[in-house]
């Protein structure tokens, strides 16, 4: 009865548009009160879920991100990205990616990352002739690199999740290759859909300039270098890189693209705090949510139920995959990395999937979820910037879902695409 209540009482509230940390908090408090439990265990799993040293690491990468962008370097990295893929068909789409691609690596948020670049390449796409929708869902399924590369917030949430016993470092390294192929899959896709649509290219602007273009982003660029070496190396740890991170925003886009102004300081801190607030307090709902699921049993149930589905790895990596999607279609990603992890990881390492490698499957999966409706907050983000609605998104982005699909499933049976890099530099 507690799991009826526990999950009967998140459902519905989420089903009426209760925003989500009060879905997980009402559910755990009701469940507490009805198993005769002290309520006041809610509020010490809240606040221990929130007291974690690693969590610091969120809000400053977000931080840094903002002051980014506001300080210039994102659009610098846009200039540099056109210049080596503007001239191929579509041009601008490749353009798009490669940019996620690079931005991802210093903001570590999809939804900052659709914001973003968004805001930079869907204005210039829509007038140049592409369509709002390609310009949408490429932006959108771009976005999703983010998640990949370090300093991927969510790689943080998921070690934190599984008891802070696997190494960031390991998941920031295992997360590189997977990244970069769902880079490759989206700029194939972009090429099919705008060579299909007759899309233009851009004029090549020749080596020089390119080579000027460069040099112009290697100072946002370092920054990339700076996180994963550091962390990588042992040199600090991914709390201290997301400090130095905001240190080093602050010194290049005041001494050296000179283009933060104080306005656009104040409204990037105050960015932060909130990001911050709302964070944090997801965080700690859901850690007393997914406490109370392990004081019920709920994995070893599971793993027990599954063991009776099937006996084969390929087909439990198949069926948590599909759970997983689907989970992710309605909600969002940070607390159902903190609801499932303490649920599926168990589930996983009984077949003998790595930790890291699976952490690897469930960024990815809960990542489309971002993608999709009716929680989408990446497509959200990515339609309000291009003026269209979620529907007329979604009657054309299927070519962009069949790659990430693709890639999931490449990265989910073949291990090594995640694990090879990290054994590299053990």
């Amino acid at each position: 009865m507690e799991l009826w209540i526990l999950f009967g009482v998140f459902t519905a509230l989420m089903l009426i548009g209760t925003p989500i940390a009060f879905c997980l908090g009402v559910a755990s408090f009701a469940t507490v009160l009805y198993m005769g439990l002290p309520p006041l265990v809610i509020f010490q799993r809240l606040n221990s879920g929130m007291s974690v040293f690693s969590l610091l690491a969120i809000p400053f990468f977000i931080y840094a991100g903002d002051l980014m962008v506001r300080g210039g370097i994102a659009s610098r990295i846009v200039a540099f990205a056109a210049s080596l893929v503007g001239h191929v068909r579509g041009g601008l789409g490749q353009v798009n990616v490669v940019t996620a691609t690079l931005f991802g690596g210093i903001s570590g948020s999809a939804v900052a990352e659709a914001a973003a670049v968004g805001g930079l390449m869907i204005p210039q796409m829509k007038q140049r002739g592409y369509g709002a929708d390609y310009a949408v869902n490429v932006t959108s399924m771009a976005a999703l690199i983010a998640l990949l590369l370090p300093p991927s917030h969510n790689m943080i949430i998921y070690s934190i999740s599984a008891g802070g016993k696997i190494s960031i470092a390991d998941l920031f390294t295992a997360g590189v290759l997977p990244g970069l192929l769902l880079a490759a899959a989206l700029m194939v896709t972009a090429y099919i859909v705008a060579r299909s649509r007759g899309y233009p290219t851009e004029p090549f602007p020749g080596l020089v300039m390119v080579a000027h273009l460069l040099a112009v982003a290697v100072p946002g660029l370092l920054l990339i270098a700076i996180i994963f070496g550091g962390v990588r190396s042992g040199v600090f740890t991914a709390t201290e890189s997301s400090c130095i991170a905001v240190l080093y925003a602050l010194l290049v886009t005041l001494f050296v693209y000179r283009q933060m102004s104080w306005k656009d300081f104040v409204h990037a801190t105050q960015g932060a705090v909130r990001t911050t607030a709302m964070v944090l307090l997801i965080i700690g709902t859901a850690a007393a949510f997914s406490w109370l699921m392990a004081f019920l049993k709920v994995p070893a149930s599971l793993v027990i139920w599954m063991k009776s589905v099937a006996d084969d790895p390929l087909t439990v990596l198949l069926l948590l995959n599909v759970l997983m999607l689907v989970l992710g279609t309605f909600m969002d990603m940070g607390p159902t990395i903190i609801i499932c992890t303490p649920i599926f990881l168990p589930v996983a390492q009984a077949y003998g999937v790595d930790p890291v490698h699976f952490g690897v499957i469930m960024i990815l999966n809960f990542g489309i979820g971002l993608n999709t409706p009716p929680v989408g907050a990446v497509q959200f983000v990515a339609c309000a910037v291009g003026k269209i609605s979620v529907w007329e998104a979604m009657r054309s982005i299927w070519p962009f879902y069949g790659a990430g699909l693709v890639v999931l499933g490449l990265v989910t049976y073949i291990p090594a695409i995640s694990l090879w890099l990290p054994a590299v530099f053990k």
